[in-house]
């Protein structure tokens, strides 16, 4: 009987861990077996260079409170490597060039009672006392150099379009000599995207929270909210807009202090979920849209790049393989979440880091009581960047591992949510939670820095959607705002006005 009891466990023993072997086997087999996009697999981390760039600002060759030379001076000093002047309908044709535009220079000119119009030499000084020089590549790449420092590339042919546009809706074009002194824009973002897109040039939405007007919103629940028929509306147009044409690489997220901006992450994922799964990727650039020196370096981009060229430049933007960074964050929501995250990893940086969110968020709470946008946190003064220094993918693991400096948390963002937290993302770990794309965040007391989303495909990805037809009413609106505006400009002495005071 004793034998038989013996026998009778054994082979329950076995039955059991062969039922064990046979549910591990079939977890296993579970397992999702991710395709990783990866935006950067063209950088080598290793060897490339870390440019800074301002794709964004402006001079009083439109509505800029500063000139040429002190906008070039002022980027210079901190650190940029490359500059994009993109004054509105002013296309920049380099540091040295006086080619204004009438209309704008006198539209500036009445907005904000300032003259100028200056321009840099081939050599001089600059305001602090250094000597310096501008020089042209054999390739026409021009570039502004004090002595010894950095050399820093003129950006060719940037442009903020739709100049005279009464809402907003302002695309920055660069590459290709388009839009000096086009006038009107209202409402109506694709002739100029369209006419870039067929002459091989860049663009990208400006600060899309101006237009849609979601920097009016207090929550971020609000913000783009696809049961509101306007909002709907207004992302049906930005989708139907980056579907069409891919050189149009995406938006603005995140620019001067993220006041308007502070909503335009969530319209950003909200893209990203729509977009991905009809064979496109949406990028993220943020900016200064510098209009005077106080802001200069409040939002940039960070290019890994062999060579400073333009030629580089614009491979780097259209693939994606670029960060964007800012020293703002204004998104309440965002500010708690990180607040909660720096309180669970501990230490002493990361606990006073989550001391300063703390008081900003009660003060935010307050004033939002009241319908107010609240706090917005700013880097002070010298605390060091959070940069992106390295990024690996490993299809066989499904893991993304994010290098950075100078960060207290990387956050990992699917679908809008933060799903994990940690330099290093086990895509398996989180199947339920991810569609079409993840993308990392860096966060340090020097402000935040974004990576570009990593396309997934696999079984079950989400699948693309009939985007169905779209009508642009803003065609409509331009038409009658931008023949207004032609008609009131076209009596004016534009001419005589900005000879005398330009």
């Amino acid at each position: 009987m004793k034998n038989t009891v013996k026998k009778l466990s054994c082979i329950a023993m076995s039955v059991v861990m062969l039922f064990s072997f046979c549910v591990v086997g079939f977890a296993a087999d579970t397992d999702v077996d991710y395709k990783i996009t990866n935006p950067y697999a063209s950088v080598n981390f290793d060897t490339y260079k870390a440019y800074k760039a301002d794709l964004h600002s402006h001079t009083t060759f439109s509505d800029g409170h500063d000139s040429l030379p002190d906008q070039v001076e002022r980027h210079y000093e901190l650190g940029f490597d490359i500059y994009a002047r993109t004054d509105h309908s002013t296309t920049s044709y380099g540091y040295m060039a006086h080619d204004y535009v009438p209309a704008m220079k006198v539209l500036g000119l009445i907005k904000n009672g300032v003259l100028g119009g200056e321009v840099l030499a081939e050599s001089g000084t600059a305001a602090n006392g250094n000597t310096y020089t501008v020089t042209t590549s054999d390739a026409g790449d021009e570039f502004y150099a004090q002595a010894g420092g950095q050399q820093m590339l003129s950006v060719p042919f940037g442009n903020e379009q739709n100049g005279t546009s009464f809402t907003n809706s302002h695309v920055n074009t660069w590459f290709v000599d388009y839009g000096n002194g086009r006038l009107g824009g209202t409402a109506e973002y694709e002739s100029v995207i369209k006419d870039i897109h067929e002459k091989g040039g860049l663009s990208v939405i400006n600060h899309p929270g101006e237009y849609t007007n979601a920097r009016d919103e207090v929550y971020t629940a609000d913000a783009y909210n696809k049961d509101d028929v306007m909002y709907n509306y207004k992302i049906k147009k930005f989708e139907n807009l980056l579907l069409k044409y891919d050189t149009c690489i995406g938006i603005d997220i995140n620019s001067k202090g993220d006041g308007r901006t502070r909503f335009d992450r969530k319209l950003w994922d909200i893209m990203l979920a729509d977009i991905i799964p009809n064979g496109r990727n949406v990028f993220a650039i943020a900016t200064s849209d510098a209009h005077n020196l106080d802001i200069v370096d409040s939002g940039y981009t960070m290019h890994y790049m062999e060579s400073l060229t333009s030629e580089n430049l614009k491979k780097n933007m259209q693939e994606g393989a670029f960060f964007a960074a800012s020293k703002y964050v204004g998104n309440y929501d965002e500010l708690v979440t990180l607040r909660d995250e720096l309180k669970k990893i501990g230490g002493e940086e990361a606990l006073a880091f989550a001391a300063q969110l703390d008081a900003i968020i009660a003060q935010s709470e307050a004033e939002m009581a009241d319908g107010d946008s609240g706090q917005k946190y700013e880097a002070p003064e010298g605390a060091a960047r959070p940069l992106f220094t390295n990024v690996t993918v490993d299809e066989t693991e499904d893991t993304i591992a994010m290098q950075a400096d100078n960060a207290l948390v990387i956050h990992w963002i699917a679908n809008g949510k933060v799903i994990h937290v940690g330099d290093t993302i086990d895509l398996d770990d989180y199947s339920d939670e991810i569609g079409s794309y993840v993308r990392a965040e860096a966060y340090g007391t020097g402000g935040v820095c974004y990576s570009q989303a990593f396309v997934l495909d696999y079984d079950g990805a989400p699948e693309a959607q009939d985007m169905g037809f779209f009508f642009d009413w803003g065609v409509i609106a331009s038409f009658i705002c931008d023949n207004l505006v032609k008609f009131l400009l076209g009596i004016l002495p534009l001419n005589l006005i900005a000879e005398i005071f330009g």
